[in-house]
């Protein structure tokens, strides 16, 4: 992986972390597009940039993370159902995520959920407030986004739609969403680790600078599309980003079938 590539592969995931279309579908399209050889430090980069993204919301978000310990055990009781699916089917997940086909197929699907989205999950009455938010709800929106282990169906995407399905407000679901990233993905990334260093794989200095370089653009680019994406969610709903996965998913379809078959990454 060059300089370049790394720093590419941030901002699509600094652009697409938070925003319902699919980080990791993205990643393993542009992986797949620019060539990158399928590595264990291809794979563990695209984990571990997610440090960056979820720094963002940190910043963000940094007093709303002083809450009570109540706010606390939601997100954990929100994060349980992504810790057992991912250990009991880590490796079927893992295999999924070589196929942009898989991916593709996804984001279709996905986008014709999301032009539907605001009618079908428009609460009539909104909770307005992420404190608000009790047990069983936070469970819920933890077992919608388990859907996201699909490469293609968007961690964000699947979290906010669970969210609004239990009376949240659009902007709220999007903001319980970002904080149920932040476990999330820093499980996700401790246990990417964690087996790359178990299979006996050390980190060269030249890595490392990769890692440092797509941290921080990745936290640069996140930090933009958070704050455009809830202003735009508020006012504008899910359409554009249904059409722009449908679009996305049949151009991916389209090259694989007519113009060059797509290998795995």
């Amino acid at each position: 992986m060059t300089y370049i590539q790394a720093i590419i592969l941030a901002i699509v995931e600094g652009l697409t972390e938070f925003l319902p279309v699919s980080s990791t579908g993205h990643l393993i399209l542009g992986s797949t597009f620019y060539g990158i050889e399928k590595l264990p430090f291809t794979k563990l980069f695209t984990v571990v940039i997610q440090l960056g993204t979820i720094l963002s919301v940190f910043v963000l978000y940094f007093r709303r993370f002083f809450q009570t310990f109540d706010f606390y055990f939601k997100l954990l009781v929100a994060f349980i159902p992504a810790v057992i699916f991912g250990l009991l089917f880590s490796k079927k997940i893992d295999a999924l995520m070589e196929y942009p086909l898989v991916v593709a197929i996804s984001l279709l699907l996905g986008g014709m959920i999301l032009l539907k989205a605001d009618d079908w999950f428009a609460p009539k009455e909104e909770m307005e407030t992420t404190e608000k938010i009790g047990y069983i709800t936070a469970l819920k929106i933890g077992l919608f986004q388990c859907l996201a282990m699909v490469p293609g169906v968007s961690r964000s995407g699947a979290s906010i739609i669970g969210g609004m399905s239990q009376k949240l407000s659009r902007t709220t679901a999007a903001e319980f969403s970002f904080f149920l990233a932040v476990p999330t993905m820093l499980g996700a990334t401790v246990k990417k680790c964690y087996d790359y260093y178990k299979d006996g794989f050390v980190l060269t200095q030249d890595q490392i600078n990769l890692l440092l370089i797509g941290n921080v653009v990745g936290f640069i680019v996140a930090m933009l599309a958070i704050k455009l994406f809830i202003e735009y969610l508020s006012k504008h709903g899910f359409k554009l980003f249904g059409y722009y996965r449908i679009a996305l998913g049949i151009l991916v379809l389209v090259i694989h079938y007519f113009i060059h078959p797509l290998t795995v990454i």
